[in-house]
């Protein structure tokens, strides 16, 4: 599995070496592992509803989400309608909230009860970089053409209150039942709140 894991380190360097993410363009593809050592390609996903969600479970921000189960809730129901979720870690190794990979499964996917389509190690910050994630949570909506068409919060309640959630606008869902529809994303930008993303 190390050897996978830095192969895909390797793989992810090289597929977005140099191109950045911007809104209304291709979203950059990358190749990453994901915490059962499987290699994941974003362009294996083409032609479906992708979600890319960067995360970190040390986050309070993050915590808030999966604590009140907003965040599993949306990825049952996104997933349900043949959307592929994708969660990143782009927390390095050197810091104290880096979780190996069978721990961060065991926290999110056990413990949490997430259910995303891929939870993705990107220990070096190569894809984090290139999207420009600046926070957990920092959530981006690609269409099934490529493109990235949203790009910003979860939701408009800049807070760590699990009671907040539900007064909240969820950013995603309304981007995503306008990609799901065939409408253009009615807001494709908002501010993204969290922690920061903690690179290398």
């Amino acid at each position: 599995m190390l050897r996978t894991m830095t192969l895909a380190a390797l793989l992810a360097s090289v597929s977005t070496l140099g191109v950045a993410a911007t809104l209304g363009q291709a979203a950059p593809d990358f190749t990453l592992a994901d915490v059962d050592g499987k290699i994941v390609r974003l362009s294996a996903f083409r032609g479906q509803t992708v979600v890319l969600e960067w995360t970190n479970p040390g986050c309070p921000f993050v915590q808030k989400h999966y604590r009140s189960n907003n965040m599993q809730a949306l990825q049952r129901e996104a997933r349900a309608k043949g959307v592929v979720w994708l969660a990143v870690n782009s927390t390095t190794k050197s810091h104290v909230d880096y979780l190996e990979p069978a721990r961060l499964r065991a926290q999110m996917n056990a413990e949490w009860r997430a259910s995303p389509s891929h939870l993705l190690m990107d220990e070096r910050g190569t894809v984090g970089r290139s999207y420009e994630a600046r926070t957990t949570p920092h959530m981006y909506v690609i269409d099934p053409a490529g493109t990235l068409v949203y790009v910003g919060a979860i939701d408009d309640k800049r807070s760590t209150r699990l009671e907040d959630v539900k007064i909240a606008k969820n950013h995603v869902r309304a981007a995503l039942d306008d990609v799901l529809a065939g409408r253009p994303v009615g807001e494709p930008r908002t501010t993204p709140y969290g922690c920061s993303v903690k690179y290398q």
